[in-house]
């Protein structure tokens, strides 16, 4: 158990090293299929030590938008995916970290779901540690402070993808 603590509070010492102090512009998909949206848990980001979100991650300077996407998906969960229309922008603030989150519909064209990673993050501190298609019960079940917060202004995974325009939270 001590040896977890160390490991987490490593993570959490990266992230802020690499995150924090600065605004970060994210991309994130939304990914479904039927009635299930792809998620991913990370560790180490907050005192749950577990965090469910869609894929996604930063965009790198001279990279567009929808590149950055499909390259986050890939390295995240394995799966080659077309980029639709984008649906809304969250901004989160919690010092130290700051993110403008551009959401986009995602389609799945190629490629087998599997763990993927940070290459940004050490070998040692992947802060990915499950990918799986959710079922909309299924991600409400989990505590607010494990999701990420536009579950928390939905109810049903047809309202994820009615979601628009500016959201600010965690400010």
């Amino acid at each position: 158990m001590e040896q977890d603590m160390t490991q987490i509070d490593m993570s959490h010492q990266e992230v802020q090293t690499l995150y924090g102090n600065r605004v970060r512009v994210r991309v994130c998909g939304l990914c479904r299929q039927g009635d299930r949206l792809l998620m991913v848990r990370h560790r180490g980001l907050n005192p749950a030590n577990r965090f469910w979100s869609p894929p996604g991650g930063g965009v790198q300077f001279s990279e567009s938008a929808p590149d950055a996407l499909a390259r986050e998906f890939l390295e995240e969960t394995g799966l080659i995916v077309a980029i639709g229309g984008m649906l809304f922008v969250s901004e989160f603030i919690q010092p130290p970290l700051h993110a403008l989150e551009l959401f986009f519909v995602v389609d799945v064209k190629g490629g087998s779901l599997r763990l993927g990673g940070d290459p940004e993050m050490s070998q040692d501190n992947q802060l990915i540690d499950e990918v799986k298609w959710m079922h909309f019960d299924e991600i409400k079940q989990h505590p607010v402070q494990e999701m990420h917060q536009l579950f928390q202004h939905c109810q049903s995974l047809d309202d994820v993808f009615q979601l628009k325009g500016y959201l600010p939270w965690g400010n």
